[in-house]
């Protein structure tokens, strides 16, 4: 198993990788919404689901950013928010925890509602 960047993380990649140094910054410090990916490219419900994503993040990109955290690499962020499978989608608000979803249907419709619904007022 290839944990590493593969065939996933195209040049048309429109979720930002983050790692466990740059969470803080990129995450919890941010204002806005950000929906975080919990995932690991050894995991074939993240394939799937891979597309679907990116198709989000693109709809959303002006409203909701979106960044993923390799759970393989970044095994302490991913115990910090206490992840038990993959693919998981946690969104948060101005670095607060307003929302959680794990193992979300491959449909563009299950995963865009997942991502916008906790940011709704």
């Amino acid at each position: 198993m290839n944990d590493t960047m593969p065939d996933l993380a195209e040049a048309t990649d429109q979720i930002q990788t983050v790692t466990g140094d740059e969470f803080n910054a990129v995450v919890l410090e941010a204002a806005g919404p950000i929906a975080v990916e919990f995932m690991s490219y050894g995991c074939p419900h993240c394939r799937t689901i891979e597309p679907v994503l990116q198709r989000v993040a693109e709809m959303v990109k002006s409203k909701v950013k979106m960044v993923r955290v390799n759970v393989a690499i970044e095994q302490e962020v991913a115990s910090n928010y206490n992840i038990e499978g993959t693919p998981s989608l946690i969104m948060f608000l101005n670095g607060r925890q307003v929302g959680r979803i794990e193992g979300p249907s491959p449909t563009v419709a299950s995963v865009l509602t997942a991502v916008t619904h906790p940011f709704k007022r």
